[in-house]
């Protein structure tokens, strides 16, 4: 399966998180690498999703998690066969394309059963078993096609699938045509050689395929009565004993196929597939969609291969805030402006951390470092994570960097910077009417700290007494929060964009109350005058006193 790389931000993110992700895999696809692809690791909260209907462009794709799962290891390029086509044939396939199952499908695609060699070898030396009468499922065009065979006359149910009673013209014609009459019910399959009198025997009793071997041909006054008595003849270019064994092989694969194999689903975790893949006698399971059709193959080596896809990180660098599974999969680069935290990688990596206020503001300054034109649309994606993430350009993280980068988008745009950033914060900031759990998971981030975790939660209002009026319902979700993640506390931060301060409301262990140096409101509420920035302003006033509480 071909390598996807996705670009994706953090958990709950935010619009700079979002559109940073779409910017860089936008770059990455203009510079000629189709394997990128913007992700996101949780919904779009209310702003940015504001932001992709108003520009009219597709929201990235949603990856709830990177857990492992089948589509990140299966061979998607995969051959099937119908459930009409010959063992012999299915087998042919196999060794041309050097595979070792194949999956059985109906005419529509639907996978029916999984060919494999311990399966049809069991099946084989069953029909060719001395000690047994076997009767085996096959039709003539089947037979014809398997032996290479000259058709002399072909009745017309040629393509019906019959159970074919198999015997072999060499006895005398006294014993011979005493077999035939015993066997008078079955559908009779006879080879025989170039003997005429077991010939008319054969299509005076009319049997259901007379099968002449080393290139033999009838008498044609025998093809015409074979052709009265409806009995199908056929000229196999072989001799009598490779005709009887390859004749076997003529059988539909529908008949020879495992059908105790359990298919699994694309989305299917590597953990729950485990124990049905080492179970499975041929260490394979077909992959099917949900309309049961097969889109690919996984194996027990293919467990042991390399994924498929590899990620690359922006707005965060903190295992704590990555999507769920990270630690599965190579991490190829990361572009971020938070502080640097604990991400472990395998291999050295590319590792773009700026202090500036966004992280949009680093994938337009790429564009421009690679000397490519920046499409209008991503352009506009990009003005907007800087002004989300600087409060149009008014919090304290806000550089000049960010300034002139906004500027310089805001001419490729003709958008106005101060109309679109209270724009974008106005949507961002409705509140009324939301479930104040949507509201705290909306833009939350974990942090470590030593063994103390804990979390931050952020939301933009024109009015913070919304979220105060409703303080009981917040205060228990935090509290939900915090037992959640078994942590020191967790907490939201109320920005009020109009007045540029913020108000903390947190729920926490009891004994780490006394540490919080915040001026307090009420009971667990506090108000941080002139605080606007999550990253550059509470974490690390907030940082020091987990640190004295810790100490």
């Amino acid at each position: 399966m071909d390598k996807t790389v996705y670009i994706i931000g953090h958990r709950n993110p935010d619009t700079d998180a979002v559109v940073s992700a779409v910017g860089y895999a936008t770059l990455k696809n203009l510079l000629g690498h189709a394997e990128y692809k913007a992700a996101r690791a949780g919904h779009l909260n209310p702003q940015t999703a504001y932001i992709f209907e108003k520009f009219g462009l597709q929201r990235p794709e949603y990856l709830p998690d990177l857990v492992p799962k089948v589509k990140y290891f299966m061979q998607d390029k995969v051959e099937t066969v119908t459930a009409n086509v010959s063992v012999w044939e299915a087998i042919a396939r196999m060794e041309k394309t050097e595979t070792r199952v194949l999956p059985v499908v109906d005419s529509e695609g639907h996978y029916q059963s999984l060919l494999h060699y311990s399966g049809f070898a069991k099946g084989v030396l069953t029909i060719l078993n001395p000690e047994k009468k076997h009767r085996f499922s096959t039709s003539i065009s089947l037979i014809q096609k398997t032996l290479n065979a000259q058709p002399i006359y072909i009745a017309g149910d040629a393509d019906k699938n019959f159970n074919a009673s198999i015997h072999v013209g060499s006895s005398s014609t006294e014993s011979f045509e005493k077999r035939l009459e015993a066997h008078a019910s079955e559908d009779i399959v006879v080879i025989s050689s170039d003997r005429e009198d077991i010939q008319r025997i054969c299509i005076e009793h009319k049997v259901k395929l007379l099968i002449t071997t080393s290139n033999c041909v009838i008498d044609k006054s025998l093809r015409e009565l074979a052709e009265k008595n409806g009995v199908s003849v056929i000229v196999s270019p072989y001799s009598t004993s490779p005709t009887s064994m390859l004749i076997a092989y003529s059988m539909p694969v529908s008949s020879m196929g495992d059908k105790e194999i359990i298919t699994v689903h694309a989305n299917d975790t590597i953990s729950k597939i485990k124990d049905i893949l080492k179970n499975a006698h041929c260490k394979y399971l077909p992959v099917v969609d949900d309309e049961n059709k097969v889109i690919g193959m996984i194996s027990e080596h293919d467990l042991m291969k390399e994924p498929n896809i590899e990620v690359i990180l922006v707005d965060h660098n903190e295992i704590t805030q990555a999507v769920e599974g990270i630690e599965h999969y190579k991490i190829q680069e990361v572009i971020d402006h938070h502080r640097i935290g604990s991400i472990p990688t395998k291999n050295p990596i590319t590792f773009i951390n700026r202090p500036v206020g966004s992280t949009s503001t680093q994938i337009a300054g790429l564009f421009k470092e690679y000397r490519i034109a920046i499409p209008k649309d991503v352009a506009s994606l990009l003005l907007c994570g800087i002004l989300s993430d600087t409060l149009i350009l008014q919090s304290a993280t806000v550089t000049d960097t960010d300034r002139d980068m906004a500027e310089y988008l805001s001419s490729i745009t003709d958008l106005d910077i101060k109309e679109l950033g209270n724009e974008i914060l106005m949507a961002g900031s409705k509140v009324g009417g939301r479930p104040a759990g949507e509201i705290i998971h909306q833009d939350m981030k974990e942090y470590t700290e030593g063994k103390l975790t804990y979390t931050a939660s952020q939301i933009e209002v024109g009015n913070p007494q919304e979220i105060l009026d409703r303080k009981a319902e917040f205060m228990e979700e935090l509290a939900v929060e915090r037992r959640a993640n078994k942590g020191l506390f967790a907490c939201l931060l109320v920005t009020d964009i109009t007045k540029l301060s913020s108000v903390l409301l947190i729920d926490c262990d009891p004994k780490f109350v006394q540490f919080i140096t915040f001026p307090k409101l009420e009971d667990g509420v506090y108000y941080l005058q002139d605080v606007v920035s999550r990253k550059k302003q509470l974490i690390p006033l907030i940082t020091e006193q987990v640190l004295n509480y810790s100490a």
